[in-house]
């Protein structure tokens, strides 16, 4: 079944094939036809098995609710498990984030890092998310989103253990050190 996201103001396009199933969970492209009308719209395969069908317009709508709702808690406290403005832990950030509109990520860091397409950190976009493996651990284990990319530097919103939810850079060297990867989970 096709579930909107609540940001976006326009019906999804209804679409013949077949809904996929995949292991991966990748962002699917597809072309739908309307009477005399071609759109591209991106489809979300979440965590739930529903695609979410999301206009290409209003996709760039949805990115900035994201972020305006992820930066809405700038400030907030660092909670182990959390998932509340009473503090977030930074898996906790990006899910309830992203939950608020209806498109529903793993709980955990590790497995956040499994949804989507892997990007290179030079073709990063705002709405990515951004994955690190850090505390000398040998496995995905914090991630963040992208809010700005200029040309040589990568801005994120995440929970952070020490500061809460901050924004942080890839210029930072304890960033540019512990980067892991970044994956696209709308277009």
């Amino acid at each position: 079944m096709y579930a909107e996201p609540k940001a976006v103001a326009t019906t999804p396009v209804k679409v013949t094939e077949k809904k996929k199933k995949s292991q991966n969970k990748e962002l699917i492209q597809t072309q739908v036809t309307e009477p005399n009308v071609t759109k591209k719209v991106a489809k979300v395969n979440n965590q739930n098995d529903d695609d979410i069908v999301i206009e290409n317009e209003d996709a760039s709508y949805l990115i900035k609710q994201l972020i305006n709702s992820a930066s809405d808690n700038l400030g907030v406290g660092y909670r182990g498990g959390g998932t509340t403005k009473a503090g977030f832990d930074c898996s906790g950030l990006i899910y309830s984030t992203f939950k608020k509109f209806d498109i529903t990520l793993p709980r955990s860091s590790h497995e956040m890092a499994t949804v989507g397409t892997k990007i290179d950190l030079s073709n990063a976009k705002k709405g990515d998310l951004i994955f690190f493996i850090n505390r000398g651990q040998r496995r995905i284990n914090h991630v963040g989103m992208v809010v700005e990319v200029t040309d040589d530097e990568v801005k994120f919103i995440h929970s952070s253990t020490q500061s809460g939810v901050i924004i942080s850079s890839t210029k930072e060297s304890y960033y540019n050190r512990t980067f892991a990867q970044i994956n696209r989970v709308l277009e």
